[in-house]
């Protein structure tokens, strides 16, 4: 088998039987144009680390089921109409078919997993998906609050988007059998560093800052979600200036109600020095990282480097 989990869609035969094919097509939907980067950083890990292409493979279909089975779960709960520029699941084969298309693959997940015999990566997996549920409820308490607190986001957060990018750097490890506790507690802050800059940095998408994906405007407001950089911004106001803030429509109108396009740069440029401080941090992690690793695996560091100006600054890697 090539070292490679770069096709998505390198599924098992018995994972997807033939005998559904309204699964098989709804997951052919599903997995066709992701950018797949969590299965690309395993693939990265993995190479550096020495797993075979097996547990390469392995490793790389879990956290893309994972993170798919959350999308199918999240566009039904958020009413999102489209998903990767393609009708929602939900709505072209029905919320129950989306509903049960998550949860199988869930359940093939802790099957394939089982069957290498891990119980600690099957435990650490488990209460990742855990994990994901509880930030989906937490999520939803949320919106419509439009006085949520950056640190009660950032909880969410951790919960929701920073667990897989966590499972995405300790599972390896975990998978070769390593597991030094303060191995494992610097990596977990690495995974958490990295899942609220990405998180961070795709909110600001729904203001149009480094947009290149063309993600909807005030997608979030409109929705009643105040997302990060919102909370960010709203930190002081009164009910009224909120109140003002949350109607608006358009970013001309959300300019206005912050007190202009200037104020609004102010606020941005501040969000950036904030986030700064978190890549200094994942910088100190990374470094702590090394002491951890065998010879041979340095260079393991300098493709994990990046990451943050991948994430955060959406800039794309040389």
């Amino acid at each position: 088998m090539q070292r490679s989990v770069i096709d998505l869609k390198v599924y098992d035969p018995q994972d997807f039987p033939a005998y559904l094919p309204k699964l098989n097509k709804l997951y052919d939907d599903l997995f066709a144009g992701g950018k797949g980067f969590r299965a690309k950083l395993i693939r990265m890990m993995g190479a550096n680390l020495n797993l075979t292409a097996k547990e390469e493979l392995l490793l790389g279909q879990t956290i893309e089921f994972i993170h798919n089975a959350s999308l199918l779960h999240d566009d039904l709960i958020d009413r999102s109409h489209l998903r990767r520029g393609k009708t929602a699941a939900w709505l072209k084969y029905t919320p129950e078919y989306a509903v049960l298309a998550g949860d199988y693959l869930l359940a093939r997940v802790m099957v394939n997993l089982s069957g290498h015999g891990n119980i600690k990566l099957v435990q650490y997996t488990a209460e990742v998906i855990s994990d994901l549920l509880e930030g989906e409820w937490l999520q939803d308490s949320v919106v419509g609050d439009f006085f949520v607190t950056l640190e009660q986001l950032d909880r969410i957060h951790n919960l929701k988007t920073a667990s897989l990018f966590k499972w995405c750097i300790r599972a390896p490890f975990i998978a070769q059998e390593r597991y030094e506790e303060e191995l494992h507690r610097t990596l977990e802050e690495m995974g958490t560093l990295l899942g609220q800059l990405f998180q961070r940095s795709d909110d600001l998408l729904d203001y149009n800052i480094r947009n290149d994906e063309g993600k909807a405007i005030l997608g979030d407001l409109k929705s009643g979600y105040l997302n990060s950089f919102g909370a960010f911004i709203c930190q002081g106001k009164t009910r009224q200036e909120i109140d003002s803030i949350v109607k608006s429509k358009t970013l001309e109108e959300y300019y206005f109600a912050i007190g202009g396009k200037a104020h609004f740069d102010q606020k941005l440029a501040a969000f950036d020095e904030m986030n700064k401080s978190l890549i200094q941090m994942y910088d100190h992690h990374l470094a702590r990282l090394q002491t951890f690793l065998k010879p041979g695996e340095e260079k393991l560091i300098d493709q994990l480097r990046p990451l943050t100006e991948i994430l955060y600054w959406r800039r794309k890697p040389s």
